[in-house]
C-alpha cells in the first residue's frame, strides 16, 4: 500500500532551486534531477520504513545519481517530506527544517 504524501513548501523550493542550478549547467540535467527525485519519492511512499531513522523520528532517503537527500517523517500512513538538501550540507541546515 502506498503512503499518502505531503511535501512542505520548503522542500518544493529546495527541488526548484536544485533543478535551476542543474539546468543552468547543462540543458536537460535539471530534468534528469527531477526524474531521480520523483523516483526517490515514489520509493519512499511505497516502503517508507525501509529508510533508517536519522534523527529522532525522521528518516533520510538518498536521491540516486545526485548528491541530494530527502528528510521525511512517516506516521499514520502519511509521509511528510520536510527538505531535499545537498548531502554535504551541514547537519544543522536540515535539522532546522524539521518540526
Amino acid at each position: 500500500m502506498t503512503a499518502k504524501l505531503i511535501v512542505a513548501p520548503e522542500a518544493e523550493q529546495d527541488v526548484a532551486e536544485a533543478y535551476a542550478w542543474y539546468e543552468s549547467r547543462r540543458t536537460g540535467l535539471g530534468e534528469e534531477f527531477l526524474s531521480c527525485v520523483d523516483a526517490c519519492v515514489e520509493a519512499i511512499c511505497r516502503t517508507p520504513e525501509m529508510h533508517s531513522v536519522t534523527h529522532e523520528s525522521y528518516r533520510r532517503a538518498l536521491v540516486r545519481r545526485f548528491p541530494y537527500a530527502g528528510f521525511f517523517e512517516f506516521a499514520e500512513g502519511t509521509v511528510t517530506t520536510y527538505c531535499v538538501i545537498h548531502a554535504s550540507s551541514h547537519p544543522d541546515k536540515w535539522r532546522q527544517r524539521l518540526p
